[in-house]
């Protein structure tokens, strides 16, 4: 173990502390599992600029080795999420995967490739629907597009008044996904278009069980990482896993927080989070 004195935050709930010290009895039955935006990369105004925080792949190389598994679960490409978070090729992260797509591609350092479904017919239909649509609706200036290949999401960030334009677009944004196929799935200032029965919960479950974890870490920052909560809550419930959930606080999304274990302050306090794991592990 490492330094004795070094104190991790402690969670608020009876579970989460259950979930920490089942992590640290068994590192070797443990995924640590975390979203990317907002958990491990500071938000930023174009999602193209986002980049991990500069401390996270050091500290997730010194804990993968203590851990049974380390996971990225991501809303993004798996491709795109290995690139802007410097991934690929990092010593100690030689078995990291990442889930993209919640689930619907899987990038893994073994192979270092992309295993990919059929990606859904309707994104391409709404996709080439967007443009026009987002025109016709007339004072949304400032929103854009994100093409996100199995999704398409549109973002407010910009807009002259983000959240009266994100909840201006909730709803033709919900008729024009449904004419496709698809839902709405809401975010910090985004409305993402994409396939239903696809999310961060079946994804991180499915992980789960395939590599016979005893216990789980599972960090997020947006509504996204719901899923990802409720499916750790009924692990927790049914008495399969010990699940430690870990908000990555934000003003913007509060729902995560009030269902968390542990509420840190952002990228770099979940970075330090990780750290100490590591810390106390090694």
């Amino acid at each position: 173990m490492g330094d004795p004195t070094y104190c991790l935050p402690q969670p608020l709930t009876p579970a989460g502390r259950d979930g920490l010290a089942a992590i640290l009895a068994r590192p070797e039955r443990a995924v640590i599992a975390l979203d990317f935006d907002g958990t491990l990369a500071p938000i930023v105004p174009d999602p193209e600029q986002a980049r991990a925080h500069p401390g996270a792949v050091p500290a997730l190389a010194a804990l993968a080795p203590e851990v049974r598994s380390v996971a990225v679960v991501t809303g993004r490409p798996a491709g795109v999420a290995v690139r802007h978070g410097g991934l690929a090729g990092v010593p100690g992260l030689e078995h990291l995967v990442v889930l993209g797509h919640y689930g619907a591609e899987r990038w893994d350092a073994v192979s270092a490739t992309v295993q990919a479904a059929e990606p859904h017919p309707g994104v391409a239909g709404a996709r080439a629907e967007l443009p026009g649509f987002l025109d016709a609706i007339g004072a949304w200036r400032g929103t854009w597009i994100e093409e996100k290949g199995r999704a398409v999401a549109v973002h407010t960030r910009r807009a002259r008044d983000p959240q009266a334009a994100f909840e201006e677009l909730r709803g033709p944004l919900g008729e024009l996904a449904a004419r496709h196929g698809l839902i709405v799935e809401p975010g910090r200032l985004v409305l993402e278009l994409r396939p239903p029965g696809v999310d961060k919960g079946v994804a991180l479950v499915d992980y789960v069980r395939e590599v016979g974890a005893e216990s789980v870490l599972y960090a997020g920052d947006d509504l996204g990482d719901l899923p990802a909560f409720a499916a750790v809550e009924k692990l927790r419930s049914d008495g399969d896993v010990q699940g430690l959930l870990v908000c990555s606080g934000s003003a913007e999304v509060t729902e995560l927080a009030d269902r968390a274990d542990l509420v840190v302050n952002g990228p770099a306090a979940v970075v330090a989070l990780l750290a100490g794991l590591a810390d106390r592990l090694s």
